[in-house]
């Protein structure tokens, strides 16, 4: 079982609201929340943060919280019952997890970077979003946007070239980061290679080598601090939109 559960490490207070204070909240589900609904909504996190590399829940795991990303990343993977992995997807600043309609997490989840996170219980949570009839509607947005990135996903693994793969994955870090308003290139890249690889159903040596072509043909470029800059968009959109 994660520990950080049973021991988060408390980030800086804020004074006053700090839901209204963030600085991701025009992204993430309780945008649509007016002043008292925030205070409401404040009173029932508790924020926490996790190091690199350490796990936030389990596979199996009783879902007992739900969670809002508030800076760095994430990744949802699953483990096959030969003991293979597979990342089901990369979360992002302003991205909510854990409510779903059962008991148990149905992935783990683990921080790529250091992240910050608002914590929720999820019962006092649904009951808040019970008192906010607009909040289904929210959720239901959230839930047909999640449909459309697992079915892109399956499209990607299941008729994509590696070097198509690829090119959808850096134009997929480039579309979230304009989402959160930084720039379209360079793209960051914090997660390893190993991962990549994990999520676009390549090996290590695959992605590496593919890097390695799209950097020779000039349609990319590695710089330093884990980083990927476009030098030719036009190219690689055409490559990540091919099917």
């Amino acid at each position: 079982m994660a520990t950080q559960l049973n021991n988060p490490i408390p980030l800086p207070s804020n004074k006053g609201n700090s839901c209204a204070a963030c600085r991701v909240r025009h992204l993430a589900v309780c945008s649509m929340l007016d002043g008292g609904e925030l205070n409401r909504l404040s009173a029932l996190l508790t924020p926490i943060e996790l190091a690199q590399g350490e796990p936030l829940f389990d596979e199996g795991e009783p879902a007992t919280h739900v969670f809002n990303l508030t800076a760095g990343m994430l990744k949802l993977c699953r483990l096959l019952p030969d003991g293979r992995r597979q990342i089901t997807g990369f979360l992002f600043p302003g991205d909510f997890l854990g409510l779903a309609d059962r008991d148990d997490y149905i992935c783990s989840a683990q921080a790529v970077t250091d992240v910050a996170l608002c914590r929720f219980q999820r019962v006092k949570l649904e009951n808040f979003f019970k008192e906010i009839p607009d909040m289904e509607h929210c959720l239901l947005g959230m839930a047909r946007h999640e449909l459309a990135e697992s079915l892109d996903h399956m499209l990607l693994l299941g008729r994509k070239s590696a070097k198509e793969r690829i090119a959808s994955f850096i134009m997929m870090l480039s579309d979230r980061a304009v989402k959160r308003g930084l720039g379209a290139n360079p793209v960051a890249v914090p997660m390893s290679r190993n991962d990549i690889a994990d999520f676009l159903g390549l090996t290590t040596e695959t992605v590496s080598r593919t890097i390695s072509n799209l950097r020779r043909n000039g349609i990319i470029g590695t710089e330093t601090g884990r980083k990927i800059s476009i030098t030719d968009m036009e190219t690689l959109s055409a490559l990540a939109d091919c099917a």
